[in-house]
C-alpha cells in the first residue's frame, strides 16, 4: 500500500482527492503578467497547485548549445541569452509568491541545478519537483533532501535502474514518483501509463502522471489507472512563441481535465460491492426471485 505525501494544505495518496499541477514552467515567456494570468486558470479549474522550473542558466545549459543563434520575440540572441531572458528572478517569484497565497494554491518549481535549490530554499518553497532531465543529478538530489521538503520525482528519459539510484538517494520519506513520457507531445503509443502500477508496486510510495499530450484522453485514464497526481502543461494560447506551448493545454481545456478528474476519482468508488439507493426503486421493479 503507498504511503501519503503532505504538500502545503494537501495530502497526496491513494484515498485523497487526486492533486492536479498545473506546469507553467516557462510558459510565462518571461512575463510575470502571463504567470499571474496561469496562475488564474489553474485557480479557476480547481487545481491544487502550479510549477515553474528555475536554472541558473550559465550551469544549466548545455555547453554545446550556449552559443547557438536562438530566433526569438526579442531579436536573434544566443540560446544563453535567450535562457536569460525568460529566467525569473527573486523579485519576480515574491511577487508570485503573494499571488499565489494571495490565491490560496501552492506554489513549487524544478530547480535545474544546485544554486537553484538554495535560491528556492529562500523562497521557503513548500515542494521540489525534480525534473525527468534531473533523474541523474545525484548531487542535486542529495542537496534537495537535506532541506527536509516534500520532493515529487518524475521519471522520463529515464531506466529503472537510473529511478532505483534516485529513489535511493532521496529516501521515501515523503516522496511520490509521476509516471512521464519525455516526448513533446506525447504520442499515445508512447504513453504507457501502465507503469504507474509497476512504479506503485516497486518503491510503495504515491505514484502520479506528468502529460505531455496534446489531448485530456490519457491524463484521464492515468486516474483510472490509479495515479494519485496529475500535471499537465498550460498556455495561455497553444500558437503563443516557446517550445512547451504546443504540448499545452488551454484554459478551457485545463478546466475540462481538472472536471473529468475529480468525476472519474468520484466513480471509482472503493471496491465494495453493495446495493445503492438508486437501484432500489429498479430492484423492486425488475427483479423477479429473491435470494
Amino acid at each position: 500500500m503507498s504511503k501519503t505525501q503532505t504538500i502545503g494544505k494537501n495530502s497526496i495518496g491513494n484515498d485523497q482527492s487526486v492533486y492536479v499541477i498545473g506546469e507553467i514552467g516557462l510558459n510565462h515567456n518571461g512575463s510575470v503578467d502571463i504567470a499571474k494570468q496561469l496562475i488564474d486558470v489553474a485557480v479557476e479549474a480547481g487545481a491544487q497547485a502550479v510549477k515553474f522550473q528555475k536554472r541558473t542558466p550559465d550551469i544549466s545549459t548545455p555547453e554545446h548549445m550556449k552559443d547557438t543563434p536562438r530566433e526569438t520575440p526579442w531579436g536573434t540572441m544566443t540560446y544563453l541569452e535567450y535562457r536569460y531572458r525568460v529566467e525569473f528572478e527573486k523579485e519576480q517569484y515574491l511577487e508570485i509568491d503573494e499571488y499565489c497565497k494571495s490565491k490560496g494554491i501552492d506554489w513549487f518549481a524544478s530547480p535545474w541545478d544546485e544554486p537553484s535549490v538554495d535560491f528556492l530554499e529562500d523562497l521557503t518553497v513548500v515542494a521540489y519537483k525534480i525534473a525527468s532531465a534531473s533523474v541523474t543529478d545525484l548531487s542535486m538530489l542529495s542537496k534537495i533532501k537535506e532541506t527536509g521538503k516534500p520532493v515529487i520525482l518524475s521519471t522520463g528519459m529515464s531506466t529503472i535502474e537510473q529511478i532505483d539510484k534516485a529513489v535511493e538517494t532521496l529516501g521515501k520519506e515523503n516522496l511520490s514518483l509521476m509516471h512521464a513520457t519525455s516526448t513533446y507531445p506525447l504520442p499515445p503509443e508512447e504513453a504507457n501509463i501502465r507503469m504507474i502500477t509497476t512504479l506503485k508496486e516497486r518503491y510503495e510510495v504515491p505514484v502520479g502522471y506528468s502529460g505531455h499530450e496534446t489531448g485530456l484522453q490519457i491524463s484521464i485514464a492515468a486516474v483510472a489507472l490509479g495515479a494519485v497526481s496529475v500535471e499537465r502543461h498550460i498556455t495561455m494560447d497553444r500558437s503563443m512563441w516557446g517550445s512547451d506551448h504546443g504540448a499545452s493545454l488551454e484554459p478551457k481545456g485545463f478546466v475540462s481535465l481538472v472536471r473529468d478528474i475529480r468525476i472519474v476519482e468520484t466513480a471509482l468508488g472503493d471496491g465494495v460491492k453493495r446495493i445503492y439507493p438508486g437501484e432500489l426503486a429498479p430492484l423492486s421493479k425488475l427483479r423477479r426471485i429473491g435470494a
